[in-house]
């Protein structure tokens, strides 16, 4: 859950707990090792014995080690993957890891990272309501689960209540675990499933309180119970925030069953990460939805134990939806960008909770605040140094001065801790108000604070930031509206993670945007609504930001079209999520990039906004299969050793079968080099008529510019349901005496009727 504020957090937290692994294991570290199962001696040659050959091998290495260089410590094994994905996850150090890999049937190893956590309103916004449309379909189908990797689940929550639900699938074949403050018991025929994974965490030296913490799926964040109820979650009325967004909360598939893995103590690390989405698969959901991600760049696919954990997911047939991150909105931010991953950006919905901060020289800011008292009367107002020490614009504990600040306005940047942190310390100095001004970008996306205070967007914070600094008693009032309807919407959020893909340029990265701009879901009652331990509020409901609110969105969705079309693989269902997606907002105008006041760019959102309604009824669907997916792995000149991380026993053939840009995806991401002169890329596409049975399909190019586009056939006919057709489109690069941007955008879109099947183009000068 996020603001750019949180990323800031995030990585302090991280650090600090870098700092206390490096003094508590030495030279040790945690490494997902693959081994090669076709090396397993008889002795131990089956399931049940995987586990004891894996502890043999190390073993192993503890004894040559020890005679070799003394080592105090033998290896520890946190983890054995016996099923999907064979090997293991253990604690080594450097010469551990030498002899392991001189051990036959060893094939890599890779260190642990920690990752990070990355509604009453959205299904309205998203067109599902009350008793018609998609909700209730005649033709859906029951029984959906979505498993959720993330902090866990307040069980009793009443999102989670299993009034007339019918019994268990019987094909489930998940449990609820016991532990810390959950039993078995907690668990219904809505929550059917929850389990922990913390050997990887506590590894890393993470240290889990047993009574704040919660050794068990018990939620002590707030984070997993919002992710679940955003995807799941039954209809609740009258939901809200201290009255705020009053209104009916549902998950998008209000229906579905939920399975939790909570793998996030604060910190979430690739090793429980890889188990717990194994586990899932093993399980039986039908969905994964996973709101977290790396803190730094995406990593090679064969690095990345999401990507790869995902991909055996997909092979089963489980739709899998990961956040897009928080670190926006600089380029090549987004992280998750496997091509068989659903990557979702952030953006707003269209109800806000605006201020109006009006300062003591008339002008008046529209600003956002989850404060519902009455307005402020005009205060004076304390900045930086007025208001105490060095560093007191940034209200951090111990450099606000009481005596500048008591009765005053404050005025807080944003950065290094939270807003309600910030709110905390204002408040402690005896300050009446506060201000949050934003460096960049035009994002509101507020939360629960402790005084009366109003975030501004950065134009409106340069005004205030010019008035108070050219003013001797400069003063301000901030009056509250509450919750509002009709604000102009859907527009990209700031820290929304950005394109294009650093890994994989030819495919587009995020896939789609979808509502993560203040979000009202279900919060955990053992978590206050600020996270800070001195809030002792308790809130059934709470309102966050983020991909990760992003994320279990489109989970949800996903749920809703499986439910409908049962024989879809996940890549239709992506495909039809895609190209079903919008590009203009509520007014009609294109959809805005709340970081750069212009336009947002495929880049920034995708193939657009999800639209569930039309993704139900596509007209056409672009498939790929698992075995297109390690082809498409092939042509990136990944090794054999790194395409066994994906399939066991697969070779790529001496000579490509395809180029990276043939993967069958839904949308066109084109590379070219620099001082490319009327070059010509060409790719290939093939769609499925799942629309009607006769029908034709023309097709309508905007060109970016700089680019002439060129599309055979023109027009698509079929003659049934199911049938294939193919078309190729090239992309000829310009002269580049001609002035084009580093990059420019357009789309292809295939018109029959009702039917509007688009296409994203980015292209890339690089």
């Amino acid at each position: 859950m996020k603001t750019v504020i949180k990323i800031l957090i995030a990585m302090l937290l991280l650090l600090a707990l870098i700092a206390v692994i490096s003094s508590a294991s030495a030279d040790k570290q945690t490494y997902i090792v693959h081994m090669d199962r076709a090396k397993i001696t008889n002795t131990y040659n089956s399931l049940g014995n995987s586990k004891l050959w894996h502890q043999t091998v190390l073993d192993s290495v503890a004894d040559v080690s020890s005679q070799e260089e003394h080592e105090a410590t033998p290896p520890e094994l946190i983890y054995s993957y016996e099923t999907l994905f064979f090997g293991f996850a253990a604690k080594l150090s450097a010469k551990q890891l030498e002899s392991l890999k001189k051990i036959d049937g060893f094939v890599s190893a890779i260190p642990d990272k920690m990752l990070s956590l990355h509604t009453t309103r959205s299904p309205q916004f998203l067109g599902l309501r009350g008793s018609k449309g998609l909700w209730h379909s005649s033709d859906l189908h029951s029984d959906v689960i979505i498993g959720v990797v993330d902090s866990g689940i307040w069980p009793e929550h009443v999102s989670f209540q299993d009034h007339g639900m019918p019994p268990v699938p019987a094909r489930w074949r998940g449990t609820c675990e016991k532990g810390t403050k959950f039993s078995p018991s907690n668990c219904n025929r809505k929550l059917i499933g929850a389990r922990s994974f913390y050997g990887g965490y506590l590894a890393l030296g993470g240290k889990i309180n047993g009574t704040e913490g919660y050794l068990s799926p018990r939620d002590s964040d707030g984070h997993g119970t919002h992710t679940a109820s955003t995807a799941a979650g039954n209809l609740v009325e009258n939901a809200n925030l201290f009255g705020l967004a009053n209104g009916s909360a549902a998950g998008m598939r209000y229906t579905a069953r939920i399975a939790v893995y909570k793998v996030c103590w604060p910190g979430c690390t690739t090793v429980d990460v890889l188990a717990a989405m194994v586990q899932a698969i093993e399980d039986g959901v039908d969905v994964l939805s996973v709101s977290l991600g790396s803190v730094s760049v995406a990593e090679p696919y064969y690095q990345d134990y999401a990507a790869i954990a995902s991909f055996l997911a997909i092979a089963r047939g489980i739709f899998v939806t990961f956040s897009a991150g928080n670190s926006g909105p600089n380029e090549y931010t987004a992280v998750n960008t496997a091509p068989w991953l659903m990557t979702v950006a952030a953006s707003t919905i269209d109800r806000s909770f605006p201020t109006t901060v009006k300062l003591g020289n008339g002008q008046t800011f529209e600003g956002s605040s989850f404060y519902t008292g009455k307005a402020t009367k005009l205060l004076p107002v304390v900045y930086g140094k007025t208001a105490g020490r060095k560093g007191a614009d940034y209200c951090i504990a111990g450099l606000l001065n009481p005596k500048l600040v008591k009765g005053k306005i404050v005025i807080c940047e944003q950065g290094f801790i939270s807003f309600a942190a910030k709110g905390e310390q204002v408040k402690l100095a005896g300050g009446a108000a506060m201000l949050i001004m934003s460096p960049q970008g035009e994002d509101l996306d507020t939360m629960v604070n402790f005084l009366p205070d109003s975030l501004l967007g950065a134009l409106a914070s340069e005004a205030v930031r010019k008035y108070v600094n050219s003013t001797k008693t400069p003063t301000a009032s901030i009056s509250f509206k509450g919750t509002t309807y009709g604000t102009r919407a859907p527009k990209v959020a700031m820290f929304s993670s950005r394109g294009p893909n650093l890994v994989g340029p030819d495919v587009i990265k995020p896939d789609v945007t979808a509502p993560g701009v203040d979000i009202l879901a279900a919060w955990a009652a053992g978590t206050s609504p600020t996270q800070l331990k001195h809030d002792k509020r308790i809130v059934l409901f709470n309102i966050i930001s983020g991909t990760s609110m992003s994320c279990p969105h489109v989970s949800g969705i996903a749920a809703l079209l499986k439910s409908k079309h049962r024989n879809w693989s996940p890549a239709a269902i992506k495909s039809a999520l895609m190209t079903t997606a919008y590009t203009t907002d509520n007014r009609g105008k294109p959809l805005a990039d709340l970081a750069f006041y212009g336009p947002a760019t495929p880049f920034a959102l995708g193939s657009g906004h999800v639209d569930p309604i039309k993704a139900s009824n596509p007209g056409l669907i672009y498939d790929i299969t698992p075995e297109d997916y390690v082809e498409y792995l092939c042509s990136l000149n990944y090794k054999d050793s790194q395409i066994a991380l994906f399939v066991e026993g697969f070779k790529c053939p001496k000579k490509a079968t395809m180029q990276p840009g043939d993967l069958n995806y839904p949308s066109f991401a084109v590379n070219f080099k620099h001082k490319t002169q009327n070059i010509s890329i060409t790719y290939k596409r093939i769609v499925i008529n799942v629309g009607i049975p006769r029908s034709s399909y023309k097709v309508l190019v905007e060109e970016p510019k700089g680019v002439s586009v060129i599309v055979q056939p023109k027009i698509l006919k079929f003659k049934k349901l199911g049938q294939v057709l193919s078309y190729k489109v090239s992309f000829i690069g310009l002269n580049k005496k001609k002035t084009v941007p580093s990059s420019s955008f357009g789309s292809l879109v295939w018109v029959s009727g009702y039917y509007r099947v688009r296409s994203p183009i980015a292209v890339t000068w690089k």
